[in-house]
């Protein structure tokens, strides 16, 4: 056979190769384009239910509280500006049904409290007007961060040094910060404000992390029955995150399983609730002239709001250019 004939040939077993690796690369990039866009819908949403925990019309009466970092919390409204800023930035803001399936792919939902935490998961539980099982999201009852001791003393934890101890020696209760405790109790644990610190951070976080991973794998049996074939498990979060996580009040959602390509999305965001305080930004699309624009709430008029973004620099990024609302 000539050269030219070797030629052909070898473009004929070649081509095939070469266009299903075009088709692939295709396919990662679209994942990752998708994977991007969640997560950056996912950080917005969490960020702006966190700021949204402290939207509560009695937040001013605890000016006199003892703490710093104590704050009355507002779950559902936490809940509601995270299912509406997160509806908006992947485009479902107006299809219930697709706001219902979104949800089969978040396991939990925490919040962490100053005193508490608790979580938003699936439950089953009989529907009060047909009387046949349901299958739905609702909050649990709110968990103390507690200890016990091999001497039967009991500490409730907070988010600081203030604590709610029981003596068993004596069978009284004690309140107050762990410093002004150490004299007035026998109980071990308060007499060493390094190792109360240490094991107060341990008691909460293993706390938190027990009854997440436990409503996170009963939501496999849920979300099968659901329609989704999915492992949903408790992803390993580094100790810097679980410092952030403890240390003010706040919130973490886990959005897991969504298909993306070859792929599944897996990943959890965290938002203070007392650091998240700056405005955020909205976008949306000049019908008149096609042009994508970011702006604060007070030009909502104007516009039909496509996305949410939590700074300039992340709207920018996604293609919008700054109104002008003057």
């Amino acid at each position: 056979m000539k050269i030219t004939d070797w030629a052909i040939v070898f473009v004929l077993l070649v081509s095939p190769i070469l266009w299903i690796n075009y088709l692939h690369t295709g396919d990662l990039r679209e994942a990752h384009r998708l994977q991007h866009r969640y997560s950056s819908a996912l950080r917005t949403a969490v960020q702006d239910a966190a700021y949204a925990l402290n939207l509560n019309e009695l937040q001013q009466f605890e000016a006199g509280y003892s703490s710093a970092k104590f704050m009355r919390s507002d779950k559902e409204e936490a809940l509601s500006a995270f299912m509406q800023t997160l509806s908006i930035n992947l485009g479902i803001e107006d299809d219930r049904l697709a706001q219902e399936a979104l949800m089969t792919y978040i396991p939990a939902i925490a919040i962490i409290e100053y005193d508490g935490y608790s979580i938003y998961a699936l439950d089953e539980s009989e529907n009060e007007q047909t009387g046949w099982p349901e299958i739905s999201h609702r909050w649990r009852p709110k968990k103390p961060y507690v200890y016990s001791d091999q001497f039967g003393n009991s500490v409730a934890f907070t988010l600081d040094d203030t604590v709610t101890a029981y003596e068993s020696m004596t069978g009284k209760w004690h309140r107050g910060r762990q410093s002004e405790l150490q004299g007035m109790t026998a109980i071990p644990l308060l007499q060493d404000t390094k190792a109360f610190e240490q094991v107060r951070r341990a008691a909460i976080v293993r706390g938190i992390q027990d009854d997440l991973a436990g409503y996170i794998n009963r939501h496999n049996e849920y979300a099968l029955r659901l329609g989704v074939d999915y492992l949903f498990t408790l992803p390993i979060l580094s100790q810097e995150d679980w410092s952030n996580t403890i240390s003010d009040v706040g919130v973490i959602v886990f959005l897991q399983g969504i298909p993306v390509g070859d792929f599944y999305y897996n990943n959890y965001a965290f938002g203070g609730g007392r650091l998240v305080q700056s405005r955020k930004l909205l976008g949306g699309m000049d019908e008149a002239t096609g042009i994508k624009y970011y702006f604060p709430e007070a030009c909502l008029s104007r516009y039909r709001v496509e996305q949410i973004f939590t700074n300039a620099r992340e709207a920018a990024l996604a293609g919008y250019r700054e109104a002008d609302c003057r």
